[in-house]
């Protein structure tokens, strides 16, 4: 019997370093937090928290560039290879945006990343002009575009207001919820259908995706520090496992060129910590493209 006991002690102690060492999970309930531990928390994979060596954003699906280089898609013509396509996440899209917005074609500001909001402008904009319309840039389309548009200002590739949100998802109408799109890059604070706030987000790099889905926060701490990464993230709302929405320093001073560990980063410390405030353990989040 005790020697019984003893294995079961081992086992327990072996169980709860495991736990500790998971991505942003907590060594030991932080002061003045909700609950040590949401349910899932110690089967998640990494969060994040410093800035990852790769500066892309994640993407479903195809792998984003970081320059004109050919890039598959299937909605491209079969002969003619696009030379900016679905997926990609470059400054030459932000450019094709920034064009595109000038001709009315979009009407959300330049993101760099190349979602089904930019594929629906290219391929409207192919019908008009008579081209091929696949909803990929081919040459063809990059030359017809340029003719017809100007050279996009510095404050019209990179606006100096925040991004504009996306429109809801389905599943951010009823309740709670910090609705979190990937393709507008934003999050808004949403009750019952009407938003409350919104602000900038980035998400995790290609290597440490940020996980897509409907989830609830587990749990929440206005002073935390990974304890993978040791680095601080502050008013963190846990949601999926060691993923997290959360204040980033690194975000706020470099933007858009560096990627979180799959956390949810934001960059206005003061809306999140407002929005800290507001949110409650059990809260919905949901992550979508």
């Amino acid at each position: 019997m005790h020697r019984q006991r003893a294995i079961v002690r081992t086992l327990g102690a072996a169980a709860a370093v495991a736990l500790a060492a998971t991505a942003c999970g907590p060594k030991a309930a932080p002061a003045g937090s909700a609950s040590p531990l949401a349910p899932s928390a110690a089967t998640s994979a990494s969060p994040e928290v410093s800035p990852s060596a790769d500066d892309r954003q994640a993407s479903p699906s195809a792998s984003p560039s970081q320059s004109a280089s050919p890039s598959a898609s299937a909605s491209a013509s079969p002969t003619v290879k696009p030379i900016m396509a679905n997926g990609d996440d470059s400054d030459q899209v932000r450019e094709l945006q920034a064009r595109l917005k000038q001709l009315k074609f979009m009407s959300v500001k330049p993101t760099g990343f190349y979602g089904t909001k930019t594929t629906t402008a290219v391929r409207n904009f192919q019908s008009k002009y008579g081209l091929p319309a696949t909803g990929s840039v081919d040459e063809a389309t990059w030359k017809k575009l340029q003719g017809a548009s100007k050279k996009p200002t510095a404050d019209e590739l990179r606006p100096p207001e925040v991004n504009e949100a996306d429109a809801p998802d389905p599943r951010c109408m009823q309740g709670r919820v910090l609705c979190i799109s990937k393709e507008s890059r934003t999050l808004a604070w949403m009750i019952d259908g009407r938003v409350v706030s919104t602000m900038d987000v980035r998400f995790g790099s290609e290597n440490t995706p940020t996980r897509e889905g409907e989830f609830s926060v587990g749990w929440k701490a206005k002073d935390w520090t990974s304890t993978i990464y040791h680095t601080p993230m502050p008013y963190a709302m846990f949601f999926s496992g060691g993923q997290a929405v959360h204040y980033s320093a690194d975000f706020a001073a470099r933007g858009y060129k560096g990627a979180s560990h799959g956390c949810v980063n934001v960059r206005d410390k003061g809306k999140i910590a407002a929005l800290f405030d507001q949110v409650k353990v059990g809260d919905k989040v949901v992550v979508y493209w």
